[in-house]
């Protein structure tokens, strides 16, 4: 069983530090092309923006990037990426755009401006656990399609979808560990009838 920590919902949060305008966005993605993407979005959208930092941080081969874009160096990108590592959260990217005020902030000023600014945007988001399952499915009678549609999420599994045609189709995901115990309840409840057939593994949120 493997499990990662990210967000589930594109969010955005702003503030004012000595009249300069920070604001934050975080987004989930799962490849580099879809930070990638996300940060030209933001960009285009902010394109007299003075600053668009970003970081971002992808599952896949363990990918971590990130950009100053123009304030000295390590002062914002570095300091962006290091909250979504100690937030434990992956396959997000994060920007975030400023408006320069008037007033220098000075090298620690930037660093917790735009540390800070990466901390709210997150703040704003939902955080949800990802966990490898199994993707499975099972076939049986329509007399037992009632007892079988109740003792998957009993046993700790999500049904995704229903086939009826001649027998009863039922397509759902469970992890592994609970899956050696639904077999056991299901050969009871079916009397040896019924038999799991896997698809293969997926993450699903951890509901």
């Amino acid at each position: 069983m493997v499990e990662y920590r990210t967000i589930a919902n594109e969010v955005s949060a702003e503030f004012i530090e000595r009249r300069s305008r920070f604001i934050g966005y975080a987004k989930p993605v799962e490849t580099e092309e879809e930070a990638v993407s996300f940060i030209n979005a933001i960009k285009s959208k902010n394109w007299n923006a003075t600053h668009n930092v970003y970081a971002y941080s992808i599952r896949n081969n363990q990918l971590k990037r990130y950009s100053d874009d123009g304030e000295p160096q390590g002062t914002a990108g570095i300091p962006t990426l290091d909250v979504l590592q100690k937030s434990g959260v992956t396959d997000a990217v994060v920007v975030v755009t400023r408006y320069f005020g008037g007033i220098l902030l000075g090298t620690g000023g930037l660093v917790r401006a735009y540390s800070h600014s990466a901390s709210i945007a997150l703040q704003q988001a939902k955080m949800i656990t990802m966990r490898t399952c199994l993707m499975a499915e099972v076939r049986c009678d329509y007399n037992q399609y009632g007892k079988l549609a109740a003792l998957i999420p009993e046993s700790g599994g999500v049904v995704d979808n229903v086939d009826f045609t001649d027998v009863v189709q039922i397509h759902y995901h469970m992890s592994d560990e609970c899956m050696l115990a639904f077999e056991q309840k299901l050969a009871d409840v079916t009397c040896g009838q019924s038999k799991i057939v896997v698809a293969g593994e997926k993450f699903f949120e951890i509901l």
